[in-house]
């Protein structure tokens, strides 16, 4: 049985956060497609996504625009049109939803990766390798130096390589000498991400979401399709919110920081509603070869093991 609070709730934040389609759809094929092979028959995926607000024209322009920029590719069997995401796509929605399934580092020794990209290097690829470095999290410390308190180089050379200027920078690593707590570097840290805007993005999201993390809590029985629509919502919104966060250690953050409170906040919300969702997903998508696998393993260590954090999650009292 549906929850009529919870049907009120969908409604609301539809109307008063419209979201674009290409976006949204990006959301659903992350969050949920990607884990059962990636493909699926678009008539399904058309009928799945109807209830977000999304129509048949607006899923098929969207779904030709996301292969024109090499996030999908499609396959005509018969009558039948399949989509499928790139080897770019999966690539990117691995950096994009590791972030989000897994938490920040939650100590930090000191430890800074630098990237120094030479005059040399201008023009359109000088802007993109910023951007996506600024995405990944990077500050500018100052023209042509961008960083970040982390360790991991791996993740960095995976993206130059993927924006091809993997021999066109000077990527080092750097060590703090002084406090890691020390006011200069609380300073710099400011002058380098704006961390109030992050701040009310989290806030925002907090207030958004806690009716629904209460009607979920206090329901004896949920309806697949809802916990898919919150489900794809939630992960819509954190996802956004997350993508301006640097994802800076503990150390450097404010107390009681509003990204930790909303990153446990998701995590309750989707230790809640993925089983059911997961369910309605399966009710309705299609592959070639008949209904989505099995989800792959790696789905089931979001936000450290979905089943031990319901577990966890069940016994803890309504505190968000």
């Amino acid at each position: 049985m549906k929850s009529r609070h919870l049907s009120q709730w969908i409604g609301k934040f539809l109307e008063q956060h419209p979201t674009r389609a290409n976006s949204l759809i990006i959301t659903i094929y992350g969050d949920f497609i990607a884990p059962h092979g990636g493909t699926v028959w678009l008539g399904s995926f058309i009928r799945l996504v109807e209830p977000l607000g999304l129509n048949e024209r607006m899923v098929r322009t969207s779904v030709y625009r996301l292969s024109q920029e090499k996030w999908l590719v499609s396959e005509q069997i018969g009558r039948r049109s399949y989509y499928s995401l790139t080897a770019s796509g999966r690539r990117r929605f691995e950096h994009a939803y590791r972030r989000i399934y897994f938490a920040p580092q939650d100590t930090w020794g000191g430890e800074w990766q630098l990237v120094l990209i030479p005059g040399s290097l201008a023009g359109a690829a000088r802007d993109q390798l910023r951007k996506e470095l600024t995405w990944a999290g990077y500050g500018a410390l100052a023209s042509g130096i961008l960083a970040h308190p982390s360790a991991d180089s791996e993740a960095l050379l995976d993206i130059l390589q993927e924006a091809g200027a993997h021999d066109k920078v000077v990527a080092m690593r750097a060590s703090n000498i002084s406090a890691l707590t020390s006011r200069p570097l609380q300073e710099l840290v400011h002058e380098c991400w704006n961390l109030d805007v992050l701040t009310a993005k989290y806030e925002d999201f907090i207030e958004r979401f806690r009716p629904a993390l209460r009607t979920l809590r206090a329901a004896n029985e949920l309806d697949p399709e809802q916990c898919f629509l919150v489900q794809t919502l939630l992960m819509h919104d954190f996802r956004r919110a997350l993508l301006h966060d640097p994802q800076l250690p503990a150390q450097l953050l404010p107390a009681n920081w509003s990204g930790g409170i909303a990153r446990q906040l998701c995590r309750d919300i989707y230790c809640i509603t993925w089983p059911h969702a997961q369910r309605h997903l399966l009710t309705f998508c299609e592959t070639a070869s008949g209904p989505l696998p099995a989800a792959a393993a790696y789905f089931y260590e979001r936000f450290d093991g979905l089943e031990s954090a319901g577990n966890r999650q069940a016994t803890e009292p309504i505190g968000i």
